[in-house]
């Protein structure tokens, strides 16, 4: 039986929906003899594979690098999955979109932050104006929430996914 390819990705997030995966506990070692993680925090792989199966997001895009990663996991994946309410509608990491950049890390790094007084500039990407959903910036298969989605959630969506079947989230997930 050929193992369908996943990824996982973290984007700006707290990594709450990667340990809800973890979650699955026993559930992972059935899980496993179906598919192959080929690309995540959690796997040795340094680039996006091509022709992936499917890839649950955790996270916002708020940054330049962000960005450029989904649109290159977007168009090498054929079902992308919006993983936790960062992804679906970038809730913490949007707590800042109200704040101009450049206020934003004058007051972080000149005012309060490390004795130097300077904002990073060497190898830092760039942050958008403001953090975004995933679904804003490339076209996303399923939506599933929660801060952070419970295991059996995240379980039956893959579930679904392997037998075929778009999952009905409805009585499964709920915002926050």
């Amino acid at each position: 039986m050929k193992r369908v390819k996943v990824a996982t990705v973290w984007l700006d997030g707290c990594s709450g929906c990667h340990m809800s995966i973890l979650d699955m506990d026993a559930a992972l070692i059935d899980l496993a003899r179906k598919i192959e993680i080929v690309y995540g925090p959690l796997v040795d792989a340094q680039e996006f594979p091509d022709d992936v199966d499917v890839t649950l997001v955790e996270g916002a895009v708020s940054n330049s690098d962000d960005l450029a990663r989904i649109q290159k996991i977007r168009s090498h994946t054929h079902t992308l999955i919006s993983l936790g309410d960062c992804a679906v509608t970038s809730n913490v990491p949007a707590m800042r979109n109200g704040i101009p950049v450049s206020r934003l890390l004058q007051r972080v790094y000149a005012e309060v932050g490390p004795p130097n007084n300077a904002i990073p500039a060497d190898r830092v990407p760039s942050l958008l104006k403001q953090a975004r959903p995933v679904h804003e910036f490339v076209k996303v298969d399923l939506h599933v929430p929660g801060c952070p989605p419970p295991a059996k959630a995240i379980l039956a969506v893959l579930g679904e996914l392997l037998a075929g079947r778009k999952p009905d989230l409805a009585t499964k997930v709920k915002f926050g």
